[in-house]
């Protein structure tokens, strides 16, 4: 069976192997000799440098390789979300007290870090949040460049579009939720560019990050934890990360629920986004992940009738559900590659659908194409130095299909399958192949 759980290679930038992705360990010096780190994903991570100014008063020049920003360093960016509304996001720590932390000897309650992507009508004095906090920024920045053999010291991660702590902006009875999953190893940030969309066109989108697998984790007040998983992980480790994020996605929507009626399940008690009580539609919830991620979405809603609709963007599916299969709609969404032919856990996971069910192929593209590691890799190509053999070795990862062309599609077929399943809203997107987007290709 194909696996596409793992989220980057042992080389995170320049691995071109295909089958089950593995990852490395890595001494990180930050303070702590020995922290290891799990390098999945670096680049794609985000945040600011010190000295760069996480404001939506960032001014960008083009250059013939890339952007570069007022203190001349590049300037990494995500696409700008193409929906009507303007983006806020807050980020909460919460802890399942129900619960010990696997991954931790001795075990310690579980906590997790979360973030709400949501639209707001006044931004006004409001800065754009950046897209990793600090801390963990500079671990990014020192491994990242070590995988592209460039140094990255005059490279600034991208500012998200959302801005920090924002008011709600107000709907009646609410608004749709969506969770997101990231990949094995992966952090929630990696979701970025397709989260920040779906929020503009008016979801409340809560992305997870989970503890202890997810490669770093920075909790308040810059304390930072760390990938505890296996160096090669196996079938059981994978089994074992799945469960955990069953719980930690059901968990999340308790919190969700306790949020909305009120409460603020925030550890610290920080203060909430104005309006954020009261702003979900928890009656309306879906769900979506990449890699494992989407693994996690279908197992999740198994488990979970309060997620109605969910998408599995390029992940095998390897737990029970594959046999007993799902009543409500799900979208399969795979690389250029990834077809029921050639995944034996789709197949079967397809033949057990019994509600409404789409399989969409994105020509050109590979397993990090659905994630923000694609845009940014391509901008990096552009501006730095890279070695022929790490841009090969990107390319096989990423794929061939332009980044921002992408993850245009990507936001089209989201945003279509969530609006029909969650707010009844047909664009007819997914009922067969459109001109607009010739690169999807329908599987029957």
């Amino acid at each position: 069976m194909i696996s596409q759980r793992s989220t980057l290679s042992t080389k995170a930038w320049t691995s071109a192997t295909t089958g089950r992705l593995t990852r490395r360990t890595v001494l990180v010096a930050a303070g702590t000799a020995g922290l290891q780190l799990a390098t999945a994903g670096l680049v794609a991570a985000g945040g600011h440098s010190p000295g760069a100014d996480p404001s939506a008063k960032t001014v960008l020049r083009a250059t013939p390789t890339g952007a570069v920003n007022r203190q001349g360093r590049l300037q990494l960016t995500l696409p700008a979300p193409t929906g009507p509304r303007r983006i806020g996001t807050t980020s909460l720590h919460l802890i399942d007290r129900s619960r010990r932390d696997p991954w931790t000897s001795p075990r310690a309650q579980r906590e997790l870090m979360i973030s709400l992507w949501y639209p707001t009508r006044n931004t006004r004095g409001l800065r754009r949040a950046p897209w990793l906090p600090p801390a963990a920024t500079e671990l990014y920045r020192q491994q990242a460049g070590q995988d592209l053999q460039t140094p990255l010291d005059t490279v600034d991660f991208p500012v998200t579009h959302g801005y920090q702590d924002a008011p709600v902006q107000p709907r009646l009875n609410g608004h749709p939720v969506v969770l997101f999953s990231p990949g094995y190893a992966a952090i929630r940030e990696l979701g970025t560019a397709l989260v920040e969309d779906l929020a503009s066109r008016g979801y409340v989108v809560v992305s997870i990050d989970h503890t202890h697998e997810a490669q770093v984790v920075e909790f308040p007040s810059g304390r930072l934890e760390l990938n505890r998983q296996p160096t090669e992980p196996t079938d059981h480790d994978y089994a074992a990360a799945l469960r955990v994020r069953q719980d930690d996605a059901r968990f999340v929507l308790n919190q969700l629920a306790i949020l909305n009626a009120g409460g603020n399940p925030d550890a610290e008690h920080r203060r909430l986004p104005h309006g954020l009580p009261g702003s979900l539609d928890l009656s309306n919830t879906g769900m979506f992940g990449h890699s494992l991620g989407g693994d996690t979405a279908a197992e999740t809603m198994a488990l979970d009738h309060r997620i109605l609709a969910g998408v599995d963007l390029d992940g095998s599916i390897s737990g029970a559900v594959a046999i007993t299969g799902l009543d409500r709609p799900f979208l399969l969404l795979g690389n250029a590659h990834h077809g029921r032919d050639k995944d034996p856990s789709w197949a079967k996971f397809w033949s057990h659908l019994r509600g409404w069910r789409r399989h969409l192929l994105l020509s050109g593209s590979e397993h990090q194409t659905f994630t923000d590691l694609a845009p940014l890799a391509q901008q990096l190509e552009q501006a730095l130095p890279i070695p022929p053999q790490v841009v090969a070795g990107l390319t096989s990862r990423i794929g061939t299909i332009d980044a921002d062309r992408a993850v245009t599609v990507e936001r089209a077929y989201l945003s279509a399958f969530f609006d029909l399943h969650l707010r009844h809203h047909d664009h007819h997107l997914l009922s067969r192949p459109s001109p607009r987007y010739p690169e999807i290709e329908f599987m029957p």
